[in-house]
């Protein structure tokens, strides 16, 4: 059986079967859709953002469109953008079959299609695996957000998909935001791995006025979480009087948000502290896997005003009676 026949197999099951993906949440690992570009590297994707991956059919070219986006199709009666990911990594358009597939993905609530040369296959990878690329061997574009190697030896890029879409489209805008009154007495944290996420939500806290510390994988905020606790601890203070919400994205280096998440809900020194989940993961299964967590809202990425109408009665009235949930131990590694 060719091997873009297996791919397409592959995808359909674990797609027809999203929830059973379901119990990833906790586990620290997630499965991603490896690919090429024509090129020797090989490059991921998180399955939840794949909606279906395809031979690549008849493009239309339409005027004034951004650089690297070749056209449009019609899909299931919905026109849909096409962008050439490797023209956004610098992969020269040298093989006949660099742009012969096409992944068609939904994230950030768009969907839209990404011309690469073939599919591999669906493997599972435990978070404290990924790593944070050194800007220094993968440039400082921001494209690669995170690097993995795989049982067989080879490296494994994870794409910034919502880099690449800020590249050909332009980032958000974020609209007039009324700031709160009482911002100057509100702390949070927040923590995303993308470069340009943790842009977008730094315009909206400052909108709003609210004092923030940030982190760039879930690992480094439990850090961070833990040593507030503790001198919150050390010095009688109780912890929600001077951190007020956590911020979190689902997808991140050597911790998830489910993880992270999971640890602030079973630690009491956090009791009456909200976690808000952040993230790209357009499905509902993954609002689903957040609450198995105990998070307390969750909301798609990226609408700023949809973002601060959630925080801000979070942060005026966090549940002050929220109690970690028994049930779920607490994940320290």
């Amino acid at each position: 059986m060719p091997l873009q026949d297996i791919a397409l197999r592959e995808n359909r099951s674990l797609l027809d079967a999203v929830d059973e993906r379901t119990q990833l949440a906790g586990s620290n690992c997630m499965e991603i859709l490896l690919f090429s570009l024509g090129g020797p590297e090989t490059f991921g994707i998180n399955v939840f953002k794949v909606r279906e991956v395809t031979l690549t059919p008849r493009i239309t070219k339409t005027p004034h469109m951004p650089s690297g986006v070749e056209g449009v199709i019609s899909l299931r009666g919905s026109v849909i953008p096409v962008l050439d990911l490797a023209a956004f990594v610098g992969v020269p358009p040298d093989s006949e079959q660099r742009c012969s597939t096409l992944m068609v993905t939904e994230f950030c609530g768009r969907i839209q299609g990404f011309l690469v040369s073939d599919v591999d296959r669906i493997t599972r990878v435990d978070w404290d695996r990924v790593k944070c690329p050194d800007p220094s061997l993968v440039g400082t574009d921001g494209l690669v957000t995170a690097i993995t190697r795989l049982p067989d030896g080879r490296l494994v890029s994870i794409l910034d998909v919502e880099q690449i879409l800020a590249s050909a489209f332009g980032e958000p805008l974020i609209p007039e935001i009324e700031p709160i009154a009482e911002a100057a007495e509100m702390n949070m944290l927040f923590v995303d791995d993308s470069p340009i996420a943790r842009r977008e939500i730094s315009n909206v806290l400052d909108k709003l006025g609210v004092r923030y510390q940030q982190a760039t994988n879930g690992r480094e905020a439990w850090e961070k979480l833990q040593a507030l606790a503790s001198q919150a601890q050390a010095e009688g203070a109780a912890l929600h009087d001077r951190l007020q919400l956590v911020l979190t994205d689902a997808e991140m280096p050597e911790m998830d948000g489910y993880v992270l998440a999971r640890n602030i809900k079973s630690d009491q020194r956090f009791s009456g502290i909200p976690v808000v989940m952040h993230t790209s993961l357009s499905s509902h299964a993954n609002g689903a896997m957040g609450r198995t967590m105990g998070v307390d809202a969750y909301v798609a990425k990226f609408d700023a005003a949809n973002l601060a109408a959630t925080l801000v009665p979070m942060l005026r009235n966090p549940p002050r009676t929220a109690s970690p949930s028994p049930s779920i131990p607490s994940l320290q590694g």
